[in-house]
């Protein structure tokens, strides 16, 4: 019987370690070498797949995101243009190309919303900022070029940010 135990143990024990390689939502104060960002900007490195949120000269709140895949990522300076929460999704046309089986919408709260949570919309665009269905999938390269976010996090961004807010995507 004990044997029992201390397998279930181990297992248990080896799968909570094989878990914890997937990003955690866990904002973090940090020293930040992204400089000349006024307080308030968001910066998105692509290539770091991190986010930072600049609180002054010298610290931000990073958090992990997913971003665009090879052939998916894009870089420029844009704003928040939208805040929405449990937002419905609509594929957009590439999207639904390459996976024509979506249906045109998924409504929001729905499991398979790639939404998540929350969503922050950035102008000029079909990108956004947003929580995710898939918690595996934060810190890869991953979507057709939105910021995917854990929503414990994009909950935490969202109530930081307002509609207007600059956002800066770099690699």
């Amino acid at each position: 019987m004990s044997m029992r135990i201390a397998l279930a143990l181990a297992a248990t024990i080896g799968a909570g370690l094989s878990m914890s390689t997937a990003a955690e939502a866990r904002p973090e104060i940090v020293g930040t070498h992204v400089a000349n960002y006024s307080p308030g900007t968001i910066v998105v490195k692509t290539s770091e797949r991190r986010l930072y949120l600049i609180l002054d000269d010298g610290h931000a709140v990073r958090y992990p995101v997913g971003v665009g895949k090879s052939g998916k990522q894009w870089a420029g300076t844009t704003s928040i243009d939208g805040k929405y929460r449990n937002p419905a999704w609509s594929p957009p046309a590439e999207v639904k190309r390459d996976k024509p089986q979506l249906p045109d919408v998924i409504p929001g709260g729905s499991p398979r919303n790639p939404m998540g949570v929350a969503a922050m919309t950035l102008a000029g665009g079909e990108y956004a900022i947003h929580g995710t269905n898939v918690p595996g999938s934060v810190g890869g390269f991953v979507s057709y070029g939105c910021i995917r976010m854990l929503n414990d996090d994009i909950t935490d961004l969202y109530g930081r940010v307002s509609v207007g807010t600059t956002v800066v995507v770099a690699r």
